[in-house]
């Protein structure tokens, strides 16, 4: 489009919303002004609503002062969607070279209909991930070859019957049925599914072990720790069963809520508890012999300037280290809670969607527009914050250079490893940090992801939004 004809359409909307005062006053070279007397607020003390948001700030008593972060250690094994039940991994000895050894394709890719949504696992010398379809693939982690497949989707006419019930007016295809993962634990891959059941297979077959229904989907991975395995339904309700065959052992029901964003998380267990996040924003401690609560906290920051506040997810899992819970709300709050007591030591003004970090000193964690703050683990007291998306922002879409968006990449992670902070990102970058200064180090190229790197036997591994599992070594 050339100038004049832009000029033109301009001005064209210019008088169109004209009597708009608010366009008014952003219109340039005067255009939509008027000489009539403007209303003007009445005489007394303004205060901007956006005083009463809280900003992350770095602790002037921090300034300068270095922080302690261990050695990095083998990892051994992954078994659980944040590595183990606690979901606390520190440092890890992975990727030295940061470079890709190998690339597999596992299945269906995220689409309208379906989304590639669970963590990666790994163990035995085994790889296992969850496509889009709910597909499970056993993969050598060495050589990238495949072992076994099984898949707990359901046939379409199967599928349609155990739906009509809930939606007696028209059929709902098989594309419904997305979310889901898998654990590993004691010789069996756990696997949960948005077809509403809970299966376990032979670890080194993938033969059925049982398959056990529930009400509603699961969109989140379970958690296996002792003789259960933990998922959480859409509706959330958590539910323990037996690993050995599928019964349930208890249920527990927290407040509905249906307003969730698309990512979803995984309970911690720390011994004989269970801390269990909800959408509803409420973080519960359960015991694990009985499914009795121990104590409550809800995650809920209602903001004055955006209405997503209103969306209350805890879409991280929550992290337990040291007797303490490290959790995230994507409506506001991050809180550090002592796991026996249920009270919050501190609590900071931060939106999320990822797992907190805590690892020696210190806590990472990335903000749902894409900040990485690093906080004492002790005082909650902050050292330093980082945009990851400076540089990154662009613009796209738009008509003839009118009305087009503002593109941030999506963050997921991190994962301290061999030194290095990581985490992927839907610009399909796997991105290496400097842990002390946050600046980055190494960048790879894998392809659109929106599930954190995981790290098993020196390598790390990435399951991007295309249905690619990749190797970083």
């Amino acid at each position: 489009m050339n100038r004049v004809l832009k000029v033109a359409l301009l001005c064209g909307l210019a008088v169109t919303v004209a009597s708009c005062g608010t366009v008014r006053s952003i219109l340039p070279f005067g255009l939509g002004g008027s000489d009539a007397p403007q209303a003007t607020a009445t005489e007394g003390q303004r205060i901007s609503v956006l005083e009463f948001e809280q900003q992350l700030a770095p602790s002037a008593a921090l300034s300068g002062r270095d922080f302690f972060l261990p050695g990095p250690q083998p990892a051994t094994a992954w078994t659980q969607p944040g590595g183990n039940p606690e979901n606390a991994v520190e440092h890890v000895a992975a990727a030295p070279d940061f470079a890709i050894a190998w690339r597999r394709d596992i299945g269906a890719a995220s689409s309208n209909t379906r989304q590639v949504m669970a963590p990666v696992v790994a163990d035995n010398g085994r790889v296992f991930v969850m496509d889009g379809e709910a597909t499970v693939t056993a993969v050598d982690s060495s050589s990238g070859s495949v072992a076994w497949k099984v898949s707990v989707k359901p046939d379409e006419k199967e599928f349609r019957r155990s739906m009509f019930d809930l939606n007696p007016f028209g059929g709902s295809s098989t594309g419904g049925g997305f979310g889901g993962g898998v654990a590993v634990g004691g010789g069996k891959v756990f696997i949960s599914s948005g077809y509403r059941t809970v299966t376990a297979v032979d670890q080194a077959t993938g033969a059925v072990l049982w398959t056990t229904p529930v009400d509603v989907p699961i969109h989140g991975a379970p958690t296996v720790a002792g003789s259960r395995v933990y998922v959480v339904d859409v509706e959330n309700q958590i539910f323990a069963f037996d690993v050995n065959n599928g019964q349930q052992v208890w249920a527990y029901r927290g407040i509905p809520e249906p307003a969730r964003i698309m990512r979803a998380s995984s309970p911690a267990v720390t011994g004989e508890t269970v801390i269990v996040p909800f959408s509803s924003g409420e973080l519960v401690a359960l015991r694990a012999s009985t499914g009795q609560p121990v104590w409550q906290q809800v995650l809920s920051r209602t903001s004055r300037t955006s209405a997503l506040s209103e969306i209350r997810d805890i879409a991280g899992r929550p992290v337990v280290s040291r007797g303490v819970v490290y959790a995230v709300s994507h409506s506001g709050l991050m809180s550090a809670i002592d796991v026996r007591t249920g009270q919050p030591k501190w609590q900071l003004p931060v939106s999320g969607v990822n797992a907190p970090l805590p690892v020696g000193d210190v806590v990472y964690v990335v903000s749902k527009a894409g900040e990485l703050t690093v906080i004492n683990r002790e005082t909650g007291q902050i050292y330093w914050t980082r945009d990851l998306n400076e540089g990154r922002i662009r613009q796209e879409g738009g008509f003839f250079g009118f009305f087009d968006r503002t593109v941030r990449p999506v963050w997921s992670g991190p994962l301290l490893a061999s030194n290095r902070l990581v985490l992927t990102n839907s610009d399909g970058e796997l991105v290496a940090f400097d842990p002390k200064t946050g600046l980055q180090t190494a960048t790879v190229r894998v392809g659109p992801a929106f599930i954190a790197p995981a790290a098993y036997n020196g390598a790390l591994y990435v399951l991007t939004d295309q249905g690619q599992l990749v190797s970083i070594r």
